[in-house]
């Protein structure tokens, strides 16, 4: 390949990464780096592709030259090492340089030898595909694995199809491990080196400043995220995703994804994940990603079309997949993002509407009937039914919003109705932090003054029955204004059982039934959405006075749990409302 050849090829590459900038997120200057360091790379690539590109085994490994700079072995027999397993990846050169710990391995859970109960024979096998692709298959119980290689490509790409849930963990991640040395640089909220040691089972520690660190706010909302991963001498490793369509939990759901300790930097591509887990988890989808490696910068665009000429178990083409597109979206509040997902027993995916008149379009869907939501931020308010048929587009009229309870006039509210309590005291900092933090404000606060005090310095996002419960509303009524009330409590999230009950001067409302939530830990582990509930109180006009009144919300549960671990819910909003 000649020289002119090569850098005709490498401007065409950076065109493609300034088109997949997008929403103007890079200004000319930028772009115009970002172009000639592809350019520049995509030489090297090139001409490393045409010198060397292959698959060859020995009795240990199968080793994939990508012919772009990077080498990866995938181990092929049980060494006897617990923290080793075949069917793991065992090195990953790439420009000279070892990215793979060599004491452990880059695996799925802790091994495919110890994903299912008594099931230890994993099986690996590899072959060429044409003359351009490279697949290596692991079997090991109900669960087959894929890497896949392409020519000239810095790009190790992944498939994993499992019929029952991998049962020793009870979860899928795959956990990439590279020497801290090589790769230092990740997000901070989740680096625990130079910790002063743990304050919450094991995994979030504490720091000798104050502040908190774990691996469980590394997380970001799934539709906020197309890749992620970190950085050092000369490399980026990133993890790239697909549509995510086996996951479980929806656009809005977070879930750790990157850890490093003295040792190693964890990328941890989570397949589907227990922790603030809303609906059951998805078996019998092939989930596909990809751990991609460049000079530093943001990994590009991936074609990924195909994998369509792989063999992998549970692949849908795109001529075998449909979609759906909405007309639009009326009554809406133009202060949010409006989400539309889609959601059944087989897959999940979401779209954004149009900001100016609600259009939406869903397309690459595996055919099926649907449940169809529309979040307004993240809170639910509209569902329906959907089918989806091969080769279709079901299109949907334009569909007014008839359930947002910021539509219904309140006395007063705190805080609004979107699904998540970002607007409270500390509801920016508690997906990042622990709220235990020295940076967190306090959480306890004084008497919430309808009228004087704002949400975001007088209302606490969480409240919990060992911390900071009884938090106080005082408001005033005119004689006109007596009569019967609901007070609407809204939660995103519980823990440990944590519900409102309410007293209004002298009269308390009885307790109300728990709410269904995650079973896990949400509070401290950086997760404040599970399934949103509204608990209504209706309040008789005998209970009110003229003049001033006083609202208590009580944290009540019969779960004897302590300090942040008590329980306690995430506040969503409060707002009081004429009765019906």
């Amino acid at each position: 390949m000649d020289h002119t050849t090569l850098r005709a090829l490498a401007g065409a590459a950076a065109l493609t990464l300034l088109a997949g900038c997008g929403g103007g997120s890079a200004d000319t200057a930028t772009a115009t780096t970002n172009a000639n360091r592809l350019s520049a790379e995509t030489v090297v690539s090139a001409t490393a592709a045409a010198a060397a590109f292959g698959l060859t085994e020995d009795a240990n490994f199968y080793t994939v030259d990508t012919g772009a700079g990077l080498v990866f072995k995938i181990r092929r027999t049980d060494n006897g090492v617990s923290t080793q397993s075949a069917g793991d990846i065992a090195s990953m050169v790439y420009n000279g340089v070892q990215y793979q710990d060599q004491s452990r391995g880059s695996q799925l859970n802790s091994g495919f030898d110890y994903l299912y109960t008594g099931v230890s024979a994993v099986n690996v096998s590899a072959t060429t595909v044409g003359s351009e692709t490279i697949k290596i298959t692991v079997q090991a119980g109900d669960l087959t694995h894929y890497y896949l290689a392409r020519r000239g490509q810095a790009n190790i790409y992944m498939g994993t199809y499992f019929t029952s849930e991998p049962s020793t963990l009870g979860l899928a991640r795959f956990i990439v491990r590279v020497p801290i040395a090589v790769l230092p640089n990740g997000p901070t909220p989740s680096d625990i080196r130079n910790n002063t040691g743990a304050i919450e089972s094991g995994d979030v520690f504490g720091m000798a400043n104050g502040e908190t660190r774990s691996k469980h706010y590394s997380n970001i909302r799934l539709k906020d995220w197309r890749y992620f991963g970190a950085t050092g001498p000369g490399i980026g490793l990133w993890m790239v995703r697909d549509n995510n369509e086996g996951n479980s939990g929806g656009p809005f759901y977070r879930s750790l994804i990157n850890q490093a300790t003295s040792t190693n930097q964890e990328l941890t591509y989570i397949i589907n994940y227990g922790e603030g887990q809303t609906e059951a988890f998805r078996p019998g989808i092939l989930n596909t990603y990809t751990m991609s490696f460049t000079g530093g910068g943001a990994p590009g665009a991936l074609d990924t079309s195909w994998f369509a000429g792989m063999g992998m178990t549970g692949y849908v083409p795109a001529s075998a997949r449909g979609g759906v597109a909405g007309v639009g979206i009326g009554n809406r509040d133009s202060r949010y993002t409006y989400t539309v997902g889609f959601a059944n027993a087989t897959a999940q995916y979401w779209v954004d509407a149009d900001a100016a008149n609600g259009h939406f379009d869903s397309r690459g869907m595996i055919p099926g009937t649907y449940t169809m939501t529309i979040y307004k931020n993240e809170l639910a308010v509209d569902s329906r039914s959907v089918t989806v048929t091969a080769g279709g587009v079901a299109t949907l009229n334009t569909i007014n919003i008839a359930n947002d309870p910021s539509s219904t006039a309140a006395l007063w509210r705190i805080g609004d109705w979107d699904g998540t309590p970002l607007e409270f005291i500390n509801g920016a900092r508690v997906s990042t932090m622990h709220p235990s933090d020295v940076r967190m404000a306090s959480w306890t606060v004084p008497d919430y003054v309808i009228g004087a005090s704002n949400a975001a310095t007088g209302f606490p996002a969480y409240q919990w029955k060992d911390i900071n419960n009884n938090t106080v509303i005082r408001f005033n009524l005119t004689a006109d204004q007596i009569r019967n009330y609901t007070l609407r409590a809204g939660i995103t999230v519980a823990t440990a059982g944590g519900r409102p009950k309410i007293a209004v001067n002298n009269w308390s409302s009885p307790n109300p039934a728990a709410s269904t939530q995650p079973k896990t830990r949400t509070l401290t582990v950086g997760i404040y959405r599970g399934n949103n509930t509204t608990f209504n109180f209706d309040i008789p006009a005998s209970a009110l006075v003229v003049g001033q009144n006083t609202v208590t919300l009580t944290a009540i549960s019969g779960t004897t749990s302590t300090g942040w671990l008590s329980p306690g819910y995430s506040w969503d909003a409060v707002d009081m409302i004429p009765a019906p």
